[in-house]
């Protein structure tokens, strides 16, 4: 045996006082007094699973403060995959319970998230990654959480009480330690913690002896007969500690409730009842103090507290819910005092002027709590002023010339304004809901409220009667009723009705009347005229809404106005052509609706959304502006419907247009949307059976142009197109009737145009029973078509036969004369091209002057004769 290893033998109890005789080869590295020893602390599984997520979730809360998405992603996909890890040991050690600092992680990250989504402006200003990173966590996190709904539900009925039971466990073992000895400490000696040699010159007694170290574990060694058993848990000291562990969590709450019930008692003997937590917050139940107990309470005392109150307003540290609550209190305080009626008034005033303060961004809508309390402090303002009639609020009313202990009381302010401005909110409310939930519905049925405020305050300024005020509050009165349709009225057309009986289209006409004669505005007046016409024509007034366009030539000025103007402008042409549609009246349909349907962005004209590929061509600030203009989504108008009406219409102009002029060089287009239609159709090398809207019109179309109206009227009136269009319709059934009359007649002219060189003459019966037409209506459109010289025919009236004149040039004889136009043009343009290099490089001097007299000479005059005689001839030769 080697003597280093004989030297450091600690068997006998004298080799501790002798020296041990080193050998003069290697060099044995020896410790100082003052190194610690190496200890390695041996942990259990779950200590270092639950270490690992302490740590991941420590990092997600730091990322959450800071906002930082893109690192809060990867520690939450981290966090997840430890998870994982540590299942076996939770299944184990828990019972397979979710530990609740997990739950309370995701359950804090699910609204963070939540809360981050719906801030819509913080989210305009993120990065892109930011952004990617809080969409894509959101849709992990949703799913994620699928697993965890039953603990996440559990965690937010009790979230203050503590995530685990570590202090109940320090405490325990604090007092255990009283009773019973420490348990040993888990430590393992490493081998640099062995025993070293010692120094001949080191002293003995620094160094711990065998015996002391060997005393210290025979406890251990007795106790634990291998390392298995030393670190081998007891699982009936577990199971008991746990036992104490409950009954101390237990009494622990008992003792809680105990306590709070004897503070709650104690309060309520003092006259103080339970604080009201709200978010976190205690919100203090007593109300504020206005006056002092002793303090005698008039009116010019309230007068006095009420401008203390309003000074207040708009300053910086101004708390506006606590302004409100004020005047609330004060509101009670003249209630309870009986006041009067005009500082009642002047109160309600305050506290509307407070509640639309309360929200500090102007664009963005108010909450519903706020709202809801704004019709309210309305309605009971306006109730008092109509059952007073000595009460008179304005604005031209001063301060000091208010009255309010006396009538006629006089009141400085503006309900007016007050009512505009509810009206505003009203449509903020309702764009900033989604328009396919049930909460749109709810603030829609707040309109009904809306409206009744609106009459309320009609009937009060009718009593001042101040011109410029009725037409303002007539016009929001319009602006509530232009776009609702009245089955009443078309009831009473049809005899359903009395002719006394009063219903929406004469409300209007009496409204718009009184505007267009009392108004000095261009604006009202103009508002009131589109909203007249747009209501006319939404109930089948077709002359009166056509008549009022003619006569207010707004279609010559409507340009220079306001865009929200512009877009009522748009919204009452729409209709306009529809109401033209449904009267039959297919050009002035088709002229209506060409230029909202030309310019391909119909929605945008029409503030019914913003196209997603123009997005990058507009800045932040144009497209949050463009979005305040846009129409309540009750308002909307059928795009679909729209466009149906309009390419229908442009089907019925310009087929037989096309027929009539097919070998017509200077044919021009009449619709070129439905032109590029029926184009991109043609160019299809493959072509299936329609399925949108669109397929179907362009099917019928190629239909018509064969003749074939049966087919035409099948692809356009189905079960599919009844229920995407005509079934939109009132009184679908007269529309479809009328729509395959029409398509009856322009087949029966295309036929006409297409196929009358092949006929010598046709019975006008055979056209009848081909086209399913009455016989005048046959003789009636082929009339027209002679009289117009669209046909070159003529009548056999005895014999009832349409006889056909050859006039018209055969195919090849109108190509030749296509060619003789196009060469004719093109050796003009050489005339002009030569003219004008021989002009500039050949002649100088007086000699240039006169070959340019004498060619226009010969192209004004002599050119004219050879184009008669061109013209002559072809005749002729014909």
């Amino acid at each position: 045996m080697s003597r280093f290893f004989a030297g450091s033998d600690s068997g006998s109890d004298s080799s501790s006082e002798e020296e041990v005789q080193r050998p003069a080869g290697p060099t044995i590295f020896t410790f100082s007094d003052d190194e610690e020893e190496v200890k390695r602390v041996v942990r259990s599984a779950k200590e270092k699973r639950y270490e690992e997520l302490t740590n991941l979730i420590k990092q997600i809360r730091n990322f959450k403060k800071i906002k930082d998405m893109s690192s809060m992603l990867n520690s939450f996909e981290d966090l997840q995959k430890a998870y994982v890890k540590a299942t076996p040991v939770i299944v184990k050690e828990e019972n397979g319970q979710t530990p609740r600092f997990y739950v309370r992680c995701l359950v804090e990250m699910e609204d963070f998230i939540i809360e981050t989504w719906e801030d819509r402006e913080f989210r305009k200003n993120m990065s892109k990654n930011n952004s990617k990173s809080l969409a894509s966590m959101r849709q992990k996190l949703r799913k994620y959480l699928k697993d965890f709904e039953a603990d996440i539900a559990k965690f937010r009925e009790t979230p203050d009480q503590p995530d685990d039971d570590e202090e109940e466990e320090k405490v325990e073992v604090k007092e255990e330690s009283d009773d019973e000895q420490p348990a040993k400490s888990q430590v393992v000696q490493t081998p640099a913690a062995a025993l070293p040699v010692r120094d001949s010159d080191s002293d003995s007694d620094d160094w711990p002896s065998d015996s002391d170290s060997s005393s210290d574990s025979s406890d251990d060694d007795g106790k634990y007969t291998n390392m298995r058993d030393k670190f081998k848990k007891n699982k009936e000291e577990d199971k008991e500690k746990e036992k104490r562990k409950e009954a101390k969590r237990k009494e622990r709450k008992e003792k809680d409730i105990r306590n709070l019930k004897k503070q709650a008692e104690e309060e309520e003997a003092d006259g103080e009842g339970w604080e009201k937590v709200k978010y976190g917050i205690a919100i203090p139940s007593e109300k504020p103090k206005m006056f002092a107990k002793d303090a005698e309470i008039d009116l010019n005392l309230v007068i006095k507290k009420l401008s203390e109150i309003m000074a207040a307003r708009g300053k910086k540290r101004t708390d506006r819910r606590e302004q409100i609550e004020l005047l609330h209190e004060l509101q009670t305080i003249s209630d309870q005092h009986k006041l009067g009626p005009a500082i009642f008034v002047k109160i309600k005033l305050a506290i509307i002027s407070a509640i639309f303060d309360y929200n500090p961004k102007v664009s963005d809508a108010m909450k519903t709590e706020h709202w809801t309390k704004l019709l309210e402090r309305m309605n009971e303002m306006l109730d008092l002023l109509l059952s007073n009639p000595g009460l008179m609020v304005a604005d031209s009313v001063t301060e000091e010339s208010e009255s309010l202990e006396e009538p006629p009381f006089k009141i400085r302010g503006c309900v007016l304004t007050s009512v505009e401005r509810l009206d505003d909110e009203f449509t903020k409310l309702l764009k900033e809901c989604d328009p396919h939930s049930n909460e749109y519905v709810e603030r829609l049925k707040d309109e009904s409220k809306v409206s009744t405020i609106i009459d309320k305050t009609m009937k009060y300024l009718e009593r001042t009667n101040v011109p410029s005020e009725l037409c303002r509050i007539y016009l929001r009165k319009i602006e509530h009723v232009y776009y609702k349709f009245d089955p009443r009225v078309l009831q009473q057309k049809s005899g359903e009705l009395p002719e006394d009986h009063i219903h929406s289209v004469q409300e209007t006409d009496k409204l718009c009347k009184f505007i267009y004669a009392k108004d000095n505005t261009d604006r009202l007046r103009t508002r009131a005229i589109l909203s007249h016409i747009y209501h006319h024509a939404l109930h089948d007034n077709w002359f009166q809404a056509r008549d009022l366009v003619l006569m207010s030539h707004l279609q010559e000025t409507i340009q220079h106005s306001d865009p929200s103007t512009q877009i009522l402008y748009n919204r009452m042409m729409a209709h306009l052509g529809l109401c033209a549609f449904r009267h039959a009246n297919i050009k002035d349909a088709h002229n209506c609706l060409v230029d909202l349907m030309m310019t391909g962005k119909p929605k945008e004209l029409l503030a019914q959304g913003l196209l997603p590929q123009r997005q990058h061509e507009r800045s932040k600030e144009q497209e949050k502006i463009e979005k305040q203009r846009q129409m309540p989504f009750h308002m909307h108008i059928n795009l679909e419907l729209l466009e149906c009406v309009y390419l229908v219409s442009a089907m019925l102009i310009e087929i037989p247009y096309m027929a009539a002029h097919e070998f017509d060089a200077r044919r021009r287009m009449i619709s070129k949307t439905f032109y590029q239609q029926l184009r991109s159709s043609e160019r299809q090398s493959l072509v299936g059976p329609p399925e949108s809207m669109r397929e179907h019109v362009v099917a019928a179309a190629k239909a018509m142009r064969n003749g074939n109206w049966s087919a035409c009227n099948n692809y356009i009136i189905n079960e599919k197109m009844n229920a995407k269009v005509w079934d939109l319709f009132y009184q679908a059934d007269s529309v479809r009737s009328m729509l395959t009359k029409l398509i009856k007649e322009e087949s029966l002219r295309t036929y006409l145009f297409t196929y009358s060189h092949v006929y010598d003459s046709i019975s006008m019966s055979t056209l009848a029973a081909m086209f399913e037409l009455d016989k005048p209506v046959v003789h009636s459109i082929i009339s027209k078509m002679i009289i117009n010289e669209e046909l070159m025919a003529s009548l056999d009236d005895p014999t009832q036969t349409v006889v056909m004149h050859r006039s018209e040039p055969s195919r090849l004889q109108s190509l030749a004369l296509q060619l003789a136009d196009k060469v004719n043009n093109f050796v003009d343009s050489n005339e002009r091209i030569l003219e004008t290099k021989q002009g500039n490089f050949f002649l100088r001097g007086a000699n240039q002057g006169n070959f340019r007299g004498d060619r226009q000479n010969y192209r004004g005059g002599n050119n004219q004769n050879w184009d008669r005689q061109r013209r002559d001839h072809r005749k002729d030769n014909y």
